[in-house]
């Protein structure tokens, strides 16, 4: 047998060894690639060698600049705006929402049977009493007049036929040519007559008035509303809805509530007849509609809101007030002449209560309890506690404090100056804009294309086609 070749078997130790090598060889290479890339990612960027400073002294440094820049603003006065306590003639009103009512709500209805005919009012004209609103056929009623009066004819023609029977009546039973019999049994007949003569002028009054009434005409002064029945239907006297309804508008009532205890004061003018002026303003109240006076109180107070209804009255002219529209009534009390007085926006409200910063003359503020009283518009009544000049912050109270240092700026001579630095800055944009060019120009007025810039860039205009011709 021939001898094996060690080497040329499969499974010998130089074959086994070969792959492992080759392992070891690309592994040493990956991970000197990744040593290489580390290193290249942690290593600084050039211009950046200045170390940063220790984070013990920034920790120290903070609270430091905390402490001055708290200082700073401590030191710093508060700018606020003054106004002083004057004082002048204050009048106390009462204000509510109320209700605009029509003095007279009329449903204008027919009271005869009919065809109606015509319609002679226009929806929202303004009528007065005895204007004609519509027409019904009245021929049906013009004949009855005419047979109520043919009947009244006939009746009165028996009747002077009876009374003349009745005198011979009498001049024979003076003389005994007839019984006494026959003279009562006439009289009677007179009487019968007449009767009957009496119901005809009835009859006839009651055709008339029928009559009259085939015109229908507006019961009360004010507006009319919208048309209910067309013409050419049958109308009725018993029918629930009528032909047009009319309100009242001038004059015209407002009614309103107010507290009970404000109850009081009003009792005592009315008493005295001192006319107590009632002013009704928009739903804003700020623009005011008409000015009337109170008229009546209500004789109960509401026991679910405490109030008594007033009535005030309006002449309403210029129609400004319409009905079932809310308005912002303001009844005019009394006037109290020489009343100290301050603006609301000065009270504040807080742990003392209701108080108000006074600005002293060493540039501080301090901190007063006044006693108020009434509050009218932007004004509130001051009782004690104030004296006249006293100057009350209105504005920058929410820093304030007892003591703190204040600086007192003028709100108008602010606007004023925030005005002009905001012309001024428009002023400069407008002016910067016109140097480079910037905004677009118009066209000339003889209609040419308008050219490119004039620094030469080569802006160019877009011809009809779409395309770009290049600039000079």
């Amino acid at each position: 047998m021939n001898p094996v070749d060690p080497t040329s078997h499969p499974l010998s130790p130089a074959a086994r060894r070969a792959p492992r090598i080759w392992f070891w060889v690309f592994a040493v290479l990956i991970a000197l690639a990744l040593v290489f890339g580390a290193v290249s990612w942690l290593r600084p960027a050039a211009g950046t060698t200045a170390d940063p400073p220790p984070a013990s002294a920034g920790a120290a440094a903070a609270p430091q600049a905390a402490r001055a820049k708290g200082g700073a603003d401590a030191a710093r006065p508060i700018p606020v705006a003054v106004q002083p306590a004057v004082k002048q003639a204050f009048e106390h009103t009462l204000t509510a929402l109320a209700t605009v009512t029509p003095r007279a709500n009329v449903t204008v209805k027919v009271q005869v049977d009919g065809q109606l005919q015509q319609v002679l009012f226009r929806e929202g004209q303004l009528v007065h009493v005895g204007d004609q609103l519509a027409q019904i056929d009245p021929r049906p009623y013009q004949a009855a007049l005419a047979n109520a009066r043919a009947q009244l004819e006939r009746d009165d023609a028996q009747l002077q036929g009876a009374l003349l029977d009745r005198e011979r009546y009498r001049a024979l039973s003076a003389e005994d040519s007839i019984p006494r019999q026959q003279l009562d049994t006439q009289e009677a007949l007179v009487r019968q007559l007449q009767g009957t003569v009496n119901a005809d002028k009835a009859q006839i009054q009651t055709a008339e008035l029928n009559l009259n009434y085939t015109r229908v005409v507006a019961p009360v002064s004010g507006r009319v509303g919208l048309r209910l029945v067309d013409v050419g239907n049958i109308v009725h006297a018993a029918d629930a809805t009528g032909l047009v309804v009319v309100t009242q508008v001038q004059p015209i009532d407002v009614i309103f509530p107010i507290p009970q205890d404000a109850l009081p004061g009003v009792l005592r003018h009315m008493r005295d007849g001192t006319p107590m002026v009632v002013d009704a303003f928009d739903r804003d109240g700020r623009t005011m509609l008409a000015t009337g006076r109170l008229a009546s109180i209500d004789n109960l107070i509401d026991t679910t809101t405490g109030t008594v209804k007033l009535k005030a009255e309006f002449a309403n002219r210029d129609l400004t007030l319409f009905p079932n529209q809310f308005v912002n009534a303001r009844l005019h009390l009394e006037t109290l002449p020489g009343t100290l007085t301050i603006p609301t926006a000065a009270v504040q409200r807080g742990a003392p209560g209701l108080f108000v910063y006074v600005a002293q003359a060493d540039g501080t503020v301090a901190v007063r309890t006044p006693s108020l009283g009434l509050t009218e518009g932007d004004r509130v009544q001051v009782i004690d506690g104030l004296a006249v000049n006293d100057q009350v912050v209105v504005d920058g109270t929410d820093k304030l404090r007892d003591g703190a240092k204040i600086e007192v700026i003028d709100p108008e001579a602010q606007k004023k100056a925030a005005a002009a630095a905001a012309a001024g800055a428009r002023q400069h944009r407008r002016g910067a804009q016109s140097a480079d060019g910037t905004p677009g120009k118009a066209p000339p007025a003889d209609g040419s294309p308008a050219r490119g810039s004039a620094n030469g860039s080569g802006t160019g205009t877009r011809d009809a086609g779409g395309g770009k011709s290049g600039g000079n």
